[in-house]
């Protein structure tokens, strides 16, 4: 059984509708890459998963659970880990009041984050937007686990950071897959990255599913036709 899965997703802002039948299939310990050019889709999909924008029409269940009716805090007690697209973090809280404001018991606490994210320990005391950009990303992906998800949701964790700060991001993702294996579903432009970490890939094009299979399949020809400029 799918541990995740979308079937025929329609979702609407409004009159105007985003979503035009979004498929994905998601196993338990699999990493998936979301991919697209840009507005095809992929965050409002992340949204429908995580309920912050309801499905008009098709069949969404996480974990067997069917989620149509499940409201946002609810999808987060039953493990799902959203890491927003622009970090989010509360500004005028430290790092440390950041981190276990959402806690929940498990593997994750703040000396399991710290040592993903050792920046974040040295840092703990200073409130969140004394952090650079890349720093608050650490946090983002930090909070988000410290609720101890079975599903982490990334989206677009490296846009807008410094070359060397996305390696690191990446290497923490990569850490996460190899020491975890946890379920991962992520949203990124950076192909040459998410082969790195990605088992599978989903590609959206007007809101609707276009193409999926393994990342391994993405070949040259594949990405010029449905991600290239």
């Amino acid at each position: 059984m799918s541990f995740l899965t979308l079937d025929g997703i329609e979702a609407f802002y409004g009159p105007s509708q985003a979503l035009f039948g979004v498929n994905l299939s998601l196993a338990e310990g699999e990493v998936c890459a979301l991919m697209g050019r840009n507005g095809m889709g992929k965050s409002s999909t992340i949204k429908v998963i995580c309920r912050l924008l309801k499905h008009s029409a098709g069949h969404l269940a996480f974990d067997g659970q069917d989620m149509a009716a499940v409201p946002p805090h609810k999808a987060a007690r039953a493990g799902l880990g959203l890491v927003p697209e622009g970090r989010r973090c509360f500004p005028n809280l430290t790092v440390r009041e950041n981190l276990i404001a959402a806690a929940r018991p498990g593997h994750w606490d703040f000396d399991q984050v710290a040592r993903l994210f050792p920046r974040l320990a040295e840092r703990q005391d200073q409130s969140a937007a004394s952090l650079s950009g890349g720093e608050q990303q650490m946090l983002s992906i930090g909070r988000a686990l410290m609720t101890n998800p079975r599903l982490l949701l990334l989206d677009e964790a490296t846009e807008g950071l410094a070359p060397v700060v996305r390696q690191e991001i990446w290497a923490a993702v990569r850490q996460l897959k190899s020491s975890t294996g946890m379920t991962i579903l992520v949203v990124d432009k950076s192909l040459a990255e998410l082969r790195q970490v990605a088992d599978s890939a989903v590609i959206l094009e007007r809101g609707a599913t276009v193409w999926s299979g393994a990342m391994a399949q993405v070949t040259p020809a594949v990405a010029d036709q449905f991600l290239g400029v």
